[in-house]
């Protein structure tokens, strides 16, 4: 059982979650992707570790609980929306769409809503303990922290078109909450029997990463759609 000094310790990592998380949110705001990218991804580091202290040291709460939807909900839901607000307000828009350009940033928070509808969906989904249903919040974070990030002038590009970016949120949010199994990288063992999706995913992820490197995250997490979609059809 958890005593005074350890049961404070999974609460105190999601704290620290949090407050990554709305560091992340400033950088988004303020247009720093790569800062707001890699504090995304510090809070996932924290996210990881808080569930993992938890079950260590016995010391899950309803509080826990709570708390740890609601920073997930920050870190990876509000901090991504502020990213791709901040791409839509930087975007190059045709003169046809000159009058909704002040108004289609606000289509980002689309990401906050899926999310918090996606983590309130899965604390109360009994199906959801060893694998998920729907995109998990932390992945569809580190898909746009790439995108603004490694794909920033890309995106920019008078080539790209806003329409693009808002199919992008769209597609993306209804992944959050989509019925389609998605497999977890929780491994048991290390037989390949056991884990041949996950190992294949890994090795795959591994050229990718090297190629494309701050964007290749992106592609990480399309691949880890596919692969989800395509074993999906053989079961």
């Amino acid at each position: 059982m958890a005593n005074r000094i350890t049961r404070p310790i999974p609460n105190t990592l999601t704290c620290l979650n949090l407050f990554s998380g709305c560091i992340a949110c400033v950088m988004a705001f303020k247009s720093n992707y790569d800062l707001a990218l890699l504090f995304i991804i510090i809070s996932a580091v924290f996210d990881f570790f808080d569930g993992l202290a938890a079950r260590a040291l016995n010391a899950h709460s309803i509080i826990g609980k709570d708390l740890d939807s609601l920073a997930d909900d920050v870190s990876f839901g509000v901090a991504p929306s502020l990213i791709v607000f901040s791409l839509f307000r930087e975007m190059h828009y045709p003169p046809y769409m000159e009058c909704i350009a002040d108004y289609l940033p606000y289509a980002a928070f689309l990401i906050s809503v899926f999310s918090a509808l996606r983590l309130a969906k899965f604390n109360n989904d009994t199906r959801q303990t060893s694998s998920f249903i729907g995109l998990p919040v932390p992945a569809n974070a580190l898909f746009w922290g790439a995108i603004g990030s490694g794909l920033h002038d890309w995106v920019l590009s008078e080539g790209f078109h806003p329409l693009f970016l808002l199919i992008g949120v769209c597609i993306f949010s209804g992944l959050l909450v989509s019925e389609i199994p998605m497999f977890s990288l929780k491994f048991k063992n290390l037989s390949w029997k056991d884990n041949k999706v996950s190992f294949i995913f890994l090795i795959v992820c591994i050229p990718l990463l090297a190629l494309l490197q701050v964007s290749g995250f992106a592609a990480v997490i399309i691949w880890y759609v596919l692969l989800s979609l395509m074993t999906q059809k053989r079961k």
